[in-house]
């Protein structure tokens, strides 16, 4: 496999001045030399106008990737205009932050519901000798593993786990974001291509099933806050029934306590507003 491994380039604008000089003196050799000297001096003439293809320019946050007949030099890494061996080969990669933003992909979870998702991967190139070698395109490379894996982390997790603790594609944010960008690294880590963030960016059931996931959902919610409820609704009214014995106010026996049980049930269960009734007679 082959690493990363700078080559030392020379600074462009010196170069120019010296190319000048140069090519400017083998001319004047080709004219004023004999006859003798006037073929190495042609040569020379030629040899420094080949020079001049050795300019290069290189971006802020940009490799030049240099190849001398299929042979894998090094990178530069030098910004601005570079000179470096004519018959180099200068392959240009940015190694600037990327986005890649997957499709809605329909993906059948660990239950087998239904799901749509997709997600955004934040990338960037961290050796262009692996990204330009190992792989053949690693921009296209990116996009099929990343893909890849969200479809595999998709079917390894259910859409949401109900009341268990497990993790969920819905619930377990911060999990699924970091198992989502760990599987992603190890996918692209022959490519030479770091993985900055990886987040989900849709997640839904399949419309075929969403209105009754949506139903079922909505039911727990339900059940739940009943739950809840009624938890709170037989505190209150042990602690009233307490109350009302220790400091004596009224004495009630079985079929009383049951009474008052009921309704106080009744009131702080119910979905309505209840009427009140005054008992206006006695006691019993």
């Amino acid at each position: 496999m082959l690493k990363e491994r700078m080559i030392n380039s020379r600074a462009g604008f010196g170069m120019i001045g010296m190319l000048f000089l140069l090519q400017i003196a083998t001319v004047a050799g080709v004219a004023v030399l004999p006859a003798a000297l006037k073929l190495v001096a042609l040569l020379l003439a030629i040899v420094v106008f080949i020079c001049w293809f050795g300019f290069y320019m290189v971006q802020p946050n940009q490799a030049a990737v240099m190849q001398l007949f299929g042979r894998y030099i090094g990178t530069d890494l030098n910004n601005g205009l570079r000179w470096s061996n004519p018959l180099y080969s200068k392959r240009k990669v940015s190694l600037r932050v990327r986005n890649f933003e997957s499709n809605k992909m329909k993906v059948n979870d660990n239950a087998g519901n239904p799901v749509e998702i997709a997600a955004v991967v934040v990338w960037k190139v961290v050796d262009s000798a692996e990204a330009v070698f190992e792989v053949d395109n690693y921009e296209n490379f990116v996009s099929i593993q990343s893909e890849s894996a969200i479809r595999h982390l998709a079917s390894s997790y259910a859409y949401d786990a109900g009341n268990d603790h497990a993790i969920s594609l819905r619930s377990s944010t911060d999990e699924v974001t970091e198992l989502l960008k760990t599987e992603i690294q190890a996918r692209l880590n022959k490519a030479g291509v770091q993985v900055l963030e990886a987040r989900i960016s849709h997640l839904a059931y399949a419309p075929e099933i969403a209105s009754a996931m949506l139903q079922r959902q909505q039911a727990a919610a339900i059940i739940a806050a009943r739950q809840q409820i009624v938890e709170g609704a037989v505190g209150m009214v042990e602690t009233a029934l307490q109350r009302l014995s220790e400091r004596k106010v009224v004495e009630l026996d079985d079929e009383r306590k049951a009474a008052m049980v009921s309704n106080l049930l009744v009131v702080l269960c119910g979905d309505h507003h209840v009427q009140p009734i005054v008992n206006a007679g006695s006691l019993y």
